[in-house]
């Protein structure tokens, strides 16, 4: 019972939000009305006028033809007019779907760009395409089938009623009486298929997810021979999503037989009694015809309005999951924040403690000041929190305890995008978007000039291997192209980075895909683009930032020693033996 309860209640909510998305084309809601009050007027006049037929053939030889000719022009006016209607109330109903669908997709898009990084980085990416692509479709397809059938099918209950009263109130109440059985039918079926279809929709989005990684990582599981594992947990998920998936279907599938047994017997019913009325002269034959034909059309929609209940439930469990994303916690706002205009190239950071589990700590009363243009290495074991540092000064992640501060200000009192223009990137994970090599290398100064993109390029030494591909510089790539190596993809974003020259530098691992002699050519690159840049060398071969200003050894989320390479070196700590062992290893 408080399932149901709260399933009632789940619904009422979706319906309301959908409604704030339906509301700004209500003019295709209002039109699709109307029309569709006009196709069910016409659709029920087309009974009365053929019953009125029915009764101009009184007997063998005496038939009133030109009465006849007169109700089958009628007719073919009704029937030309229905049509009309109808053709634009479809129009109508699919504009006002496929708009609100739209606006929902591009507002659920618009906040996976507004929530945190965190957000992201705890959330199935398979899942979360699965919501923005196959749920929506499904609350399309839900609504489409809702807006046309069910507008028309509850007018046409209504009006039925009305004219059928009007013919023979006896005969009416029989069908009024039993066909309120069909709502029940129908109303069992729909407090069952909801959390079906929600169980439906979750399973979807699992196997999406790991299709998704599988295909991602086809070349590692095929190294590792994890083919047979991956098909086991496919198998799996499968299994589930079938046994969910039948449940829904039999209690979807079951819901139109029900209801037309139910309306089986009504028709029978009118049949029975209006036939006993027609012999005993309470009604004509043509209205006994006619009361036929409105019986079965009353009975119709209720059918027609059985499968919407079946699709609604799909489609407002879809869109249950789709919501979760839209009404997601966005990042705090940078309203009332100053831009970071002036940058002196400083940094501090002040006590900063930080988790991304509050029963797992990993940064903790972490200080540290930088000078202007000063080079800073950070060195460690790894899950030792260098990489979360890096998360911390981009504030991808905000510190849950201390301050940061650019030029004397706090981060979290300046706009995140003035922060992050004053920062360039180059991570050892690459990323590409799908375009052209001139749209990548200027991803973060979409205006550059060909001269600045290729300068740029030649900086990274990544002109010549450009030259060689098909198009150069307007060749396509994305981030699983094959035709470019992991190398060559790191070169990229070098070059990206190399164009638009921030005041303040990042490398994690930036040359770890990179050959010795292009690394060593890199480094020269490097030279020259550190020059005066505050920057944050990530490293694990240590070889790579012995020229740097200041090197902090982390562990364990605390720096445990700090110095340049040779101060390190003379105190035999930490430092120094995971310097000497990677020797000892090579």
């Amino acid at each position: 019972m408080r399932n149901n309860t709260e399933n009632s209640k789940n619904t009422k909510e979706i319906i309301k939000k959908l409604f704030k998305y339906i509301k700004p084309y209500r003019r295709y809601l209002i039109c699709a009305l109307l029309l569709s009050v006009i196709t069910v007027t016409f659709t029920l006049w087309a009974p009365i006028l053929m019953g009125d037929g029915i009764d101009l053939i009184i007997s063998k030889g005496n038939v009133n033809f030109s009465g006849l000719k007169k109700i089958i022009v009628k007719i073919g006016a009704v029937i030309a007019v229905t049509a009309l209607a109808q053709w634009l109330m479809n129009l109508c109903t699919n504009k006002l779907t496929f708009y609100t669908v739209r606006d929902i997709r591009l507002t659920a898009f618009a906040k996976l760009e507004k929530v945190p990084i965190s957000y992201i980085d705890n959330s199935s990416h398979g899942d979360l395409l699965s919501r923005i692509v196959a749920d929506i479709d499904l609350v399309s397809d839900g609504l489409l089938m809702g807006f046309t059938q069910l507008f028309s099918g509850v007018i046409t209950i209504l009006a039925t009623i009305v004219i059928m009263i009007s013919i023979n109130i006896k005969i009416a109440l029989i069908v009024i009486i039993i066909t309120p059985l069909s709502f029940f039918v129908a109303s069992f079926v729909a407090k069952r298929t909801f959390n079906l279809f929600q169980a439906q929709s979750v399973k979807r989005g699992e196997m999406t997810s790991h299709i998704n990684e599988m295909i991602t990582g086809q070349k590692i599981v095929k190294a590792f021979n994890y083919e047979n594992e991956s098909k086991k947990k496919f198998e799996k998920i499968n299994g589930e999503l079938e046994t969910v998936g039948v449940k829904a279907l039999f209690f979807s599938a079951i819901t139109n037989p029900s209801t037309r047994f139910i309306n089986g017997l009504v028709y029978s019913g009118v049949g029975i009694f209006g036939a006993v009325s027609a012999i005993s002269g309470h009604i004509s034959v043509g209205q006994l015809s006619a009361f036929l034909t409105y019986a079965n059309q009353y009975t119709k929609p209720f059918n027609e309005i059985s499968s919407v209940i079946t699709e609604l439930q799909s489609a407002f469990a879809s869109a249950k999951r789709v919501f979760e994303i839209i009404e997601a916690k966005e990042e705090q706002s940078d309203n009332g924040l100053h831009n970071l205009d002036t940058i002196d190239g400083t940094l501090s950071l002040d006590n900063v403690s930080f988790s991304y589990t509050p029963d797992k700590p990993l940064i903790e009363n972490l200080n540290l000041d930088v000078r202007k243009g000063e080079r800073i290495a950070i060195v460690g074991p790894t899950g030792c929190g260098k990489t979360t540092l890096i998360n911390l000064l981009m504030r991808f992640y905000d510190v849950n305890k201390g301050s940061i501060k650019i030029s004397g200000k706090r981060i979290t009192e300046i706009t995140r995008r003035s922060l992050r223009q004053s920062f360039g990137m180059v991570l050892q994970d690459t990323w590409l978007s799908k375009g052209t090599i001139k749209e990548n290398i200027a991803f973060g100064k979409p205006d550059a000039a060909d001269e600045e993109i290729i300068k740029a390029a030649k900086n990274a030494h990544a002109h010549e291997f450009i030259q060689k591909l098909p198009h150069g510089y307007d060749t396509i790539v994305s981030d699983d192209s094959e035709n470019l190596s992991s190398g060559q993809k790191q070169l990229l974003c070098i070059a990206r980075v190399m164009l638009t020259l921030p005041p303040m530098l990042i490398l994690d691992e930036a040359t770890s895909n990179i050959d010795t002699r292009t690394e060593k050519q890199i480094q020269s690159a490097f030279e020259q683009m550190l020059k005066g840049r505050t920057s944050f060398i990530v490293a694990h071969r240590l070889s790579t930032i012995k020229n740097a200003d200041c090197i902090l050894v982390m562990d364990k989320g605390h720096i445990i020693e700090q110095g340049n390479h040779n101060e390190l070196l003379s105190k035999n700590g930490f430092y120094s033996k995971l310097y000497y062992s990677q020797f000892e290893q090579s």
